[in-house]
């Protein structure tokens, strides 16, 4: 595999993950919710693995080519993602890990699990595996089309779990240092969440509402 499309693809990544989405939302409240970010991380990481499966089977081109399937993903992944922003404000927590131990810190399946959800749903995220990764290989190459969409997705799947991990290390950190930070920053990611699932919908259906 070309060692300088590998490196552009990269590079590319690192801006991609370094914008706030649904992710670094999700991030920082498992890092304000839970002693254990990991289960947390290790779920959106799935949720990856999961769309690098799909590219890799060759199901990219049927996708992208669907516009009722694309619809769909919107439809369902902006639901989502407006779903967690709302609990999160309607039944909001205290993440200052004061008192005992919370639920959440022993149901880590549960986190994994809404982690594989928030990115395996993330319209953003599945147009970004359907769309950018195929350019990035090479039909010239010895390796075949998924082995290079499986290298591809394990570079983006990396730099995510590193950048993830430290944000959600970082939001323990800054809600040990400054235990009123938590209900700011858990009420900052639900409305992250919430405003990117309504501009999902906003952006995928406002147009066919719009009188022509």
């Amino acid at each position: 595999m070309n060692t300088t499309m590998l490196l552009t693809f990269w590079g590319m990544t690192v801006l991609m993950v370094a914008v706030p989405g649904p992710d670094w939302a999700y991030a920082l409240s498992a890092g304000l919710r839970d002693r254990r970010v990991f289960p947390a991380v290790g779920g959106l990481m799935l949720g990856y693995v999961i769309l690098t499966t799909i590219v890799a089977a060759g199901l990219a081109a049927i996708v992208s080519g669907t516009p009722a399937i694309l619809t769909g993903i919107t439809l369902v992944g902006a639901c989502y993602l407006m779903y967690i922003g709302i609990s999160g404000l309607v039944k909001p927590s205290d993440f200052s890990g004061h008192g005992e131990e919370r639920p959440a810190d022993a149901a880590w399946w549960r986190r994994t699990a809404k982690g594989v959800g928030v990115s395996g749903l993330n319209p953003k995220g599945i147009l970004i595996f359907l769309a950018l990764l195929p350019q990035f290989t090479d039909p010239r190459a010895d390796w075949p089309f998924p082995a290079q969409i499986g290298m591809l997705g394990l570079v983006f799947i990396a730099t995510c779990g590193i950048l993830y991990t430290v944000i959600g290390l970082g939001a323990r950190r800054v809600v040990t240092a400054r235990p009123s930070a938590s209900r700011i920053i858990a009420r900052v990611s639900s409305i992250a969440m919430l405003s990117i699932g309504a501009f999902l919908l906003a952006e995928r259906f406002g147009p066919l509402l719009l009188p022509s």
